[in-house]
């Protein structure tokens, strides 16, 4: 990896960093059930939308779920704006390796074949041969990991990347503690974070 002479690995999550997942759970609540109270994107805190629907009223939690578990929802989210840009310079840096690495829903059997075709239709399929699907994120190795959950844990406590907090609704009013970095958009300066990382 980067610093011994490597390229840099870079990681990019893909709900919230890449895709809207949150603007088409939105639109798809609203579509879906008109009638119900619904969280708008000012008013969303925490990672999970369903979990915060549920403090809502009860039942809107499966409400929320049946939204991006319904076949088609994760094919139709909108890239981020910049993001594909992003990625495809990414892609042409020199000595620098980037992979998409996303989580699948437990429910998983729209979303993944989805997520796949969505990376081929929205990135080209060179792409597609550089998405990396797992529950765990912390097994991976890599220097860098964009992404908008802010607490990633799993088997292993002290991943290889340094976690940078892509800004989404959910986390906007989070307060990092030093060290820790944020990427406010894609016009935000994710160069500037490769560089010094490979300065490291």
């Amino acid at each position: 990896m980067g610093g011994a002479g490597g390229p840099l690995r870079v990681l990019v999550d893909m709900d919230g960093v890449l895709a809207d997942f949150e603007g088409a759970v939105l639109r798809g609540f609203r579509a879906r059930f008109p009638g119900e109270p619904r969280v708008e994107l000012a008013e969303r805190s925490g990672f999970s939308v369903r979990e915060q629907y549920r403090c809502l009223r009860e039942d809107l939690a499966a409400k929320v779920a049946s939204v991006y578990e319904s076949p088609g929802f994760f094919l139709g989210l909108d890239p981020i704006p910049g993001a594909l840009e992003a990625m495809q310079e990414m892609f042409h840096m020199q000595d620098t390796e980037v992979f998409i690495c996303t989580s699948p829903l437990r429910k998983y059997e729209h979303c993944i074949v989805e997520k796949y075709k969505w990376v081929e239709k929205h990135l080209g399929p060179e792409f597609v041969e550089r998405i990396i699907l797992t529950r765990d994120k912390t097994v991976v190795s890599a220097d860098l990991l964009f992404d908008d959950k802010d607490t990633i844990r799993g088997a292993e406590p002290n991943p290889s990347w340094e976690h940078v907090l892509f800004t989404c609704c959910h986390n906007r009013h989070l307060r990092l503690p030093a060290p820790r970095r944020r990427l406010l958009s894609w016009a935000d300066d994710w160069k500037a974070i490769l560089e010094s990382k490979r300065r490291q």
